[in-house]
């Protein structure tokens, strides 16, 4: 990892880094729509994941998720960007954050995941939940809930 420090010191020097650094509202402002993005995400995640389960709505799986789909690439783009501007500003911090590497590692097979086993499933999906759609729906939320975590204890530790 100590590979890694001159690219964190690089990030947090960066133009973007210093301004939003050195505003008094640039970050709480980028913050902000970061989290609302991860309340547009808990919303399009959940409510398919609800109904993988079995519990929620009843219209079909592959009807939730192709109207889901939207609000959950919409919202991953949000906070990906506004997620790159957060780092920007406080790149050091993350470095020596354990919450920031388990975000990061976390983040990318959720990702993942998400794309290329979840949507598909649901989108083939016929009828009730499966033990399949169950067991893709808990394998969901337990990643998407360790991102979640892992990056608003980021801003609680060191």
């Amino acid at each position: 990892m100590a590979m890694l420090l001159p690219f964190f010191e690089w990030c947090e020097a960066t133009f973007i880094g210093q301004m939003i650094r050195e505003s008094l509202w640039l970050f709480p402002v980028i913050e902000a729509a970061h989290l609302l993005a991860l309340s547009a995400l808990g919303g399009a995640l959940l409510i398919l994941d609800l109904r993988l389960l079995g519990v929620g709505l009843r219209q079909p799986i592959p009807e939730i998720a192709r109207d889901a789909r939207p609000w959950l690439v919409g919202s991953v783009t949000v906070m990906l960007l506004t997620g790159i501007a957060l780092f920007l500003s406080e790149s050091i911090k993350c470095y020596y954050n354990p919450s920031f590497w388990v975000k990061m590692t976390t983040l990318p097979v959720a990702l993942v995941f998400t794309f290329a086993i979840r949507q598909p499933i649901a989108r083939r999906a016929t009828g009730d939940a499966t033990m399949r759609t169950r067991f893709v729906a808990l394998v969901s939320i337990a990643l998407w809930l360790t991102v979640a975590a892992a990056g608003r204890w980021i801003g609680f530790s060191s």
